[in-house]
């Protein structure tokens, strides 16, 4: 079945909406963020709550990492891995990136010096989110073919961390992009299934916390935050760096960003609630839970009202993304007609 073109632009601005909402509140506590969704989120005063100096509509690295990924295969009209990595590389040489994981500014100082892209990622243990955040996009590229999908999230994710568990959240992200995007209903089992078995490709331990979802899907979000804020570390694990709630931990991010979706998958802005609520990197968690909604459900789905707000410091705004989705629908389409 081939997708509607507004599930594409419904991926991308799913994407950019979650993270400039869950932007404005990084870091905060889970206290704090609970707030914020109660006060602000659930009673339409998004607008209201910016995170100085930027306006609300703002999006982070996570979307701007993901619209280059897209950009880079509209451009070369297929995934090249070297094409992106010279993206991500400018991205951070011209100092465009707003906000950063350490990880992925090693790479991207790397990959200025003149390292491959096959060796510019950073080696475990580091393990954090960057190359499941901006993995998004590879569910529309591939969502027809499972085993190009799997290849390309991990390629895409090693530029920057070489970490088997980060592969494994790229694909985590992205194989949930595609499998919704030919889903009238949603098969739930099947759905986690699904990805237990693709990610297990590249790392068995992540794949036996995605098998997880199906019991903690059945807890309220702040008891389910509790055992997924946790799922993949050691029992003695210590957060350095004073996270409070969800980590940028990649295993209990996606985690939770997949959780979120599937508890609300016919309500794009109640997933989005869910996401942010229990703080933390909640930029990543909402910007990847809102791509996966965005993809399901298409671009109506998403509050119109709030849309309009998206920028990049005054570029790529609404407009320019859904266009952007559009070039990128056409080429797919293109290439499965077998259009030259």
């Amino acid at each position: 079945m081939l997708p509607h073109k507004d599930q594409f632009s419904g991926c991308i601005i799913g994407q950019c909406l979650g993270d400039a909402v869950g932007f404005t509140v990084e870091g905060f506590s889970p206290a704090a963020s609970r707030r914020y969704v109660e006060d602000y989120l659930r009673t339409g005063k998004a607008v209201e709550f910016g995170r100085f100096p930027c306006p609300f509509g703002q999006y982070s690295d996570d979307s701007q990492l993901a619209r280059e990924l897209i950009q880079s295969y509209v451009a070369c009209k297929k995934f090249d891995p070297y094409d992106y990595a010279e993206r991500i590389k400018c991205l951070f040489i011209e100092r465009r990136v707003v906000g950063f994981g350490y990880s992925t500014r090693q790479a991207a100082l790397r990959l200025s010096e003149g390292i491959s892209w096959e060796e510019s990622g950073i080696p475990s243990p580091s393990a954090g989110n960057g190359s499941a955040m901006r993995a998004a996009p590879i569910g529309l590229f591939f969502f027809d073919n499972p085993e190009m999908l799997i290849k390309a999230a991990h390629d895409q994710g090693r530029i920057t961390h070489k970490d088997p568990r980060c592969s494994a959240g790229a694909i985590a992200i992205s194989g949930a992009v595609s499998i919704v995007l030919q889903s009238k209903k949603l098969d739930i089992g099947s759905f986690i299934s699904s990805l237990s078995g693709w990610t297990g490709n590249l790392d068995s331990g992540f794949a036996s916390e995605l098998g997880k979802l199906t019991q903690w899907l059945s807890m309220q979000p702040e008891e389910a935050a509790t055992y997924i804020s946790r799922a993949g570390m050691a029992p003695d694990y210590v957060e350095e760096d004073g996270w409070q709630g969800i980590t940028p931990f990649v295993i209990s991010s996606v985690l939770w960003s997949i959780y979120s979706f599937l508890r609300t998958p016919e309500d794009y802005w109640e997933t989005i609630c869910t996401a942010v609520s229990v703080g933390g990197d909640v930029d990543t968690t909402a910007a990847m839970a809102g791509a996966i909604s965005g993809a399901y459900l298409g671009l109506s789905a998403i509050p119109s009202d709030l849309t309009h707000y998206l920028t990049d410091r005054r570029t790529w705004g609404f407009n320019e993304l859904v266009e952007l989705a559009y070039r990128c629908y056409e080429i797919k389409t293109q290439q499965i007609e077998g259009i030259p």
